[in-house]
């Protein structure tokens, strides 16, 4: 099980729908729906729709109901990329099971001059990270020599587990763009309750493409970071908070499923 000792550190809190909706907009707090390790476990359908998780936070990133696609928060509103990486505006009454958002106010900023991949400049924004802050969230708004991403097809009950979807992957490089990265950096403890780690999603300028962030080549950017240590999640009927168990392999799940195959 989880380390309560390590765990408090990130202040997780455990919601109800209707306490989630009572908290409305908290500067410095992130926001969620469920668990990663549920969505591993194939819990593909959510109580929580984007009108409500947008009236807690206005960047973000998760997926709709069915794992269909990838979400992309930012500004307020709300986009899917599909299969092909193409993007659509969500409406407020979609569906997701999971998600997770910040109500974006930045205490940090960074000018990036690359060449930078992934795992560079996520080096260069730890050091934006204060001292005893153990997550955060992130946008980058920059220019690209490419971005190489990804996006899963929308699935249909029986629901398979994540692991056994990921092969169905559809992996595509966007080229040379411009657009903005938005994501989250949580703990290595708090995995099962999220991504240890960096956790990425793009879309670009014109809002037409986008998905979940394999890996990338910047040229350079802008970096801004809104660090955080509360994380309040609300539980879906059926997903609790408790049963997290980082003796079930979740690490190695994780792994598969956002590594690239390429």
């Amino acid at each position: 099980m989880l380390d309560e000792r390590q765990i408090r550190s990130l202040h997780v809190e455990a919601l109800t729908r209707e306490e989630l909706a009572a908290e409305g907009h908290e500067p410095h707090v992130l926001h969620q729906t469920s668990t990663i390790q549920a969505l591993l476990d194939g819990a593909y359908d959510g109580d929580l729709t984007l009108g409500e998780l947008r009236q807690t936070g206005d960047l973000g990133l998760g997926t709709t109901n069915g794992l269909d696609g990838e979400l992309i928060v930012l500004e307020g509103c709300c986009y899917r990329a599909s299969i092909d990486g193409s993007i659509e505006r969500l409406d407020d009454d979609v569906l997701t099971p999971f998600a997770v958002v910040a109500d974006f106010e930045p205490t940090g900023e960074k000018a990036l001059v690359g060449p930078m991949n992934f795992d560079q400049m996520t080096s260069e924004l730890d050091t934006l990270r204060p001292s005893g802050m153990p997550s955060c969230a992130v946008r980058v708004d920059g220019s690209f020599a490419q971005v190489r991403a990804r996006s899963v097809p929308r699935q249909d009950p029986p629901y398979r587990p994540l692991t056994e979807i990921i092969g169905d992957q559809r992996i595509f490089d966007l080229g040379e763009v411009e657009g903005t990265l938005v994501g989250f950096r949580f703990p290595d403890f708090a995995e099962g309750i999220e991504v240890g780690g960096w956790h990425l999603h793009f879309i670009d300028g014109d809002r037409t493409v986008g998905g979940h962030v394999m890996d990338f080549d910047l040229r350079r950017g802008t970096a801004q970071i809104d660090p955080s240590n509360e994380l309040h999640a609300e539980m879906p009927p059926g997903i609790d908070l408790g049963s997290i168990d980082s003796d079930r392999g979740v690490s190695e799940q994780i792994s598969k499923v956002e590594k690239d195959p390429g």
